[in-house]
């Protein structure tokens, strides 16, 4: 098939294409909210009121005794006191009587039991009751005719109670939205442990169905549709048929096998194709057929899918449900590292969030478009407006948090070098009660020192070896902290050497291997203690960094080193020996070095640490470490400094 590439109409902000939309809506009479239909009050969870709920009887709908007791008449208990009491006959003056029994109509108060002294058929008093004590008169919950609740209110279990006590078993609620999703591309395949190369696994309908779902509205996920124009356009009518919305996931861009703009402008109205948001750029919006049935492309990427739903989705969904956009809980937090941001976009960048001292800090993680991983791990997001040029480091930006605000008071922010042993922290945290969690931004052994002279973290992970001295962090740490009262605490010793691909085919030997022509390299970050490793070793094989092909290629942890080597990006890279068992590579040794902590004395020694502290000395952490290949937990818990 001939493919012509695409090209995006002028671009519109998110303001301008959500009006566009609404327009588009409006004219057709499906801006309104949803009919209503009526539902089982035992199935209405969740739902949305399509009408106000009015009592229909009163709650209590009788006089009911409110304790175990006696009832009586008030009056009759005048005056009695310790040195009076007073003595009222079973059957003619007082009357047993249980909870929720209906009061006898003679009668107007409740005695509680343990209230008074039984003598053979008599009750004795020793203090007087006021008229309606321990009585639960009717409509002291609920009167009939009076206002339940509202329309367009969620309905909380609470609220089920409510409808069913004021004597309804039924309720109208807004019809859920039907939102179709319909996943497309020629190289999706379904979720699969055994993925062959150049398929990807198709989860982002997964993603948007939940969040539909979350939302109030019905997903409907259709099959895999291939990147071939007819087919597109049948399962675009086919969804037409059944849906309110459709979400046309992938094939929004400007690509050859991007179809979305064109299915839509050929079955009806295309109104928007390119959107000032970053990530989500190529959003597409447009209405199908007679019955304009509003349609949205998604992008293909994760990241991107995910946020055009919570941007554009949500809002749209919430309307039609009578409910306003839902508003997220959101905390002023000072930026870690300066980002940059395109003049013309507004940008959402996802956050870790952690609270060190007084001061509520915020840290960037991967703004990649395709890194799901970065919203699961978000706490929150950052949004910079258009036509700014980005956000400077220690600046005050608002976060729109995804986790409640309260457990950013038991987070620990680890800012420095990565390791495997981090996760592991993480999930022993986890478990503990009260849970605690330990967030991480990979900036690798001196940008973690940076962060605790800049008071951004609560510790720092560092191994970085002195070529003068052959000691590991000290002198760093005297060189990038002076005069700050630190704790270094060892964490674990571990094995670096080569990362080399299965069957080691190229036959590496060692550093000096890596000055051959026929041997490709991946190396780690700037500041990375991992890189500074190298930068000796190649020293002292007296080979130049230049003569390294890919020395300046650089990935972030030891994992994304395994995978450049597992794909073929990269002959051999350095990292840690459990990185490449993880990934089935072969691992030449080359030397174990000491992996350590810091953190601020005050925070060591204090509440904030202490779980970590507790962590260290815990049998099972230390046994899942040496479980790891390549990592010796012995020294665990040692204090360096």
């Amino acid at each position: 098939m001939l493919h012509t590439r695409n090209v995006y109409l002028q671009e519109c902000s998110r303001e301008e294409a959500q009006a566009r939309l609404r327009a588009a809506l409006e004219a057709s009479g499906r801006w309104s909210p949803m009919a209503t239909e009526v539902v089982p009050v035992a199935e209405a969870l969740g739902r949305v009121t399509g009408e106000a709920v009015w009592a229909r009887i009163s709650s209590p709908h009788y006089h009911a005794c409110a304790v175990d007791g006696y009832a009586l008449r008030a009056d009759a208990t005048a005056g009695a006191s310790d040195s009076r009491p007073v003595r009222l006959r079973l059957g003619t003056e007082a009357e047993p009587v249980d909870t929720g029994d209906p009061l006898p109509p003679w009668a107007d108060a409740v005695v509680m039991v343990e209230h008074v002294q039984l003598e053979g058929e008599t009750i004795i008093l020793r203090a007087p009751l006021a008229r309606w004590q321990n009585v639960r008169a009717v409509g002291e919950d609920i009167v009939a005719t009076e206002l339940l609740l509202p329309a367009n209110h969620r309905l909380r279990p609470v609220d089920l109670g409510a409808i069913a006590g004021a004597g309804h078993t039924w309720v109208a609620v807004r019809r859920k939205p039907r939102v179709v999703i319909i996943p497309t591309g020629d190289e999706l395949v379904e979720p699969r442990p055994d993925p062959q190369p150049g398929e990807i696994i198709e989860y982002n309908s997964l993603v948007l169905a939940a969040q539909v779902e979350s939302w109030g509205g019905e997903p409907i996920r259709h099959p895999i549709v291939r990147d071939e124009l007819p087919a597109l356009e049948a399962a675009v009518l086919r969804a037409a048929e059944e849906a309110d919305l459709i979400l046309l996931n992938a094939g929004s861009s400007a690509g050859r096998g991007d179809f979305t703009a064109r299915v839509v402008e050929h079955l009806g109205t295309l109104l928007v194709h390119g959107v000032n948001v970053r990530p989500g750029h190529p959003v597409v919006m447009g209405t199908i057929g007679e019955a304009v049935v509003p349609l949205i492309g998604v992008p293909g990427y994760p990241v991107s899918a995910a946020l055009t739903g919570e941007i554009f989705v949500r809002p749209l969904i919430r309307h039609w449900l009578g409910l306003p956009d839902e508003i997220p809980p959101t905390v002023e937090a000072q930026l870690t590292r300066k980002l940059l941001s395109p003049v013309g976009d507004e940008e959402y960048v996802r956050v870790v969030v952690g609270k060190v001292d007084e001061r509520i800090l915020a840290a960037p993680l991967s703004r990649g478009a395709g890194v799901l991983t970065s919203l699961v791990r978000a706490d929150g997001l950052v949004v910079i407006p258009r036509f700014s040029e980005g956000v400077a480091q220690g600046q005050r930006v608002k976060v729109h948090l995804y986790r409640p605000p309260q457990l950013i008071e038991r987070t620990v922010l680890a800012i420095g070098s990565h390791d495997m042993t981090l996760d592991l922290m993480a999930q022993f945290l986890a478990e503990q009660e009260p849970p605690h969690r330990l967030v991480s931004a990979n900036a690798g052994s001196l940008g973690g020192l940076i962060a605790l002279r800049r008071h951004e973290a609560h510790i720092a992970g560092t191994h970085l070896l002195d070529p003068q001295s052959g000691e590991y962090n000290l002198p760093y740490i005297r060189r990038y902290l002076p005069g700050e009262d630190v704790a270094v605490i060892t964490l674990t010793r571990r094995e670096q050497g080569l990362i080399v691909a299965r069957g080691n085919p190229k036959g590496i030997g060692g550093i000096a291997d890596l000055g051959r022509p026929d041997v490709t390299f991946v190396n780690r970050q700037r500041g990375a203690g991992t890189r500074l490793l190298l930068d000796y070793l190649l020293e002292q094989t007296g080979l130049a960094p230049e003569l390294v092909q890919g020395y300046d290629r650089e990935e972030v942890t030891h994992l994304a080193v395994a995978v450049d080597v597992a794909t073929g990006l990269a002959d051999c890279g350095i990292g840690v020996r459990a990185a490449a068992v993880a990934l089935g590579l072969n691992f030449i040794p080359i030397t174990w070095e000491r992996y350590d902590l810091v953190a601020p004395r005050r925070f060591w020694e204090g509440e904030v640490l202490a779980p970590l502290r507790a962590l260290l000395a815990d049998d099972r952490f230390r046994k899942a470490v040496a479980a790891l290949p390549g990592y010796d937990p012995s020294p665990m818990g040692q204090v360096v400094l």
